[in-house]
């Protein structure tokens, strides 16, 4: 009788090599990448979301890239089902489903198999009217009312989630937080692996990697991907990076402001995934600039192995 497979999460915040390390983990297991990245479902949202090249992929199976055109709205429930039907499929194969990304609610949805509340087409249409007259100051100061802790914990650019969270706090009564799962055992019994590095050296990370994507061409990206319907996307177009290039292009900003917008808003990203991945107790945590990052990870997998189930 063979062994069951464990499934391996590998998540953290932006730029500190999850990339990598799920690739390195795969390689020495058998295993095929489901990512975990909502910007990289998006077809030609490559250099912005530093998806990996066909090639940097190293002949791995990779899932949940490039399933979306620029026009359609990524939502978690509809990539839960799928990225379940992924795991499972790997796992059928006899092979290790790796799961990488950063998208904290993505991950939570996953793992934690969220079951999410009801919508209702009519009051999503009142408040979706309320940002579309008001913006983005304008549900934020309603949630803000209904729901201060949501308020508080979704990014004030968000525009789509507080709609959603104004939706579920009038349909159930309760704060947004409470439709959200408790932590418990991680679905599958994976093991997740959390990805950080000191904060002086992050941030020079992020920092070169803002400038290489305006080097290595984002601007064309996006103007590429305006003629996809880019404008037209409900998600794709908020994305950071693209909607800062957007702005550039409308002359909101100049070049050099968009890409200190773009600094600065994936920075903040960075702490809001640090603050959600720092509060899970399952994650084991790895240095992603130690020259052990290798043996590390794969040694917290066989102390699963060995912890009695």
């Amino acid at each position: 009788m063979t062994d069951p497979i464990t499934p391996i999460a590998v998540v953290g915040p932006t730029a500190t090599g999850k990339s990598n390390l799920g690739l390195d983990l795969a390689e020495r297991l058998g295993g095929e990448i489901v990512n975990i990245d909502a910007m990289q479902l998006y077809r030609g949202m490559d250099v912005g979301t530093a998806k990996l090249t066909v090639a940097e992929r190293r002949g791995i199976p990779h899932h949940q890239l490039d399933v979306l055109d620029v026009t359609e709205t990524a939502t978690v429930a509809v990539y839960q089902a799928a990225a379940s039907a992924d795991v499972e499929a790997i796992m059928a194969r006899g092979r290790v489903p790796v799961i990488v990304g950063g998208s904290m609610m993505y991950v939570q949805a996953l793992l934690d198999e969220w079951a999410f509340p009801a919508t209702d087409p009519g009051v999503r249409a009142r408040w979706e009217a309320v940002l579309a007259d008001g913006g983005v100051d304008a549900v934020h100061a309603a949630l803000r009312q209904a729901d201060p802790a949501a308020a508080a914990t979704i990014l004030p650019t968000d525009g789509r989630r507080m709609v959603r969270a104004l939706e579920v706090v009038e349909l159930t009564g309760k704060p947004f937080a409470a439709s959200a799962p408790e932590i418990g055992t991680p679905r599958w019994g994976t093991v997740i692996i959390g990805v950080d590095r000191e904060t002086t050296e992050l941030d020079e990370r992020i920092e070169l990697r803002t400038e290489l994507m305006f080097e290595q061409g984002l601007v064309d990206e996006v103007r590429a991907l305006i003629e996809l319907g880019l404008r037209d996307g409900v998600t794709a177009r908020r994305a950071i990076g693209y909607a800062q290039v957007l702005a550039y292009l409308d002359n909101e900003y100049d070049f050099e402001h968009a890409r200190e917008r773009t600094l600065i808003g994936t920075r903040r990203y960075v702490r809001r995934q640090r603050s959600w991945f720092r509060r899970d107790p399952r994650v084991r945590w790895v240095d992603g600039a130690a020259a052990d990052l290798v043996p590390t990870a794969l040694a917290l997998l066989d102390e699963k192995e060995r912890s009695p189930q």
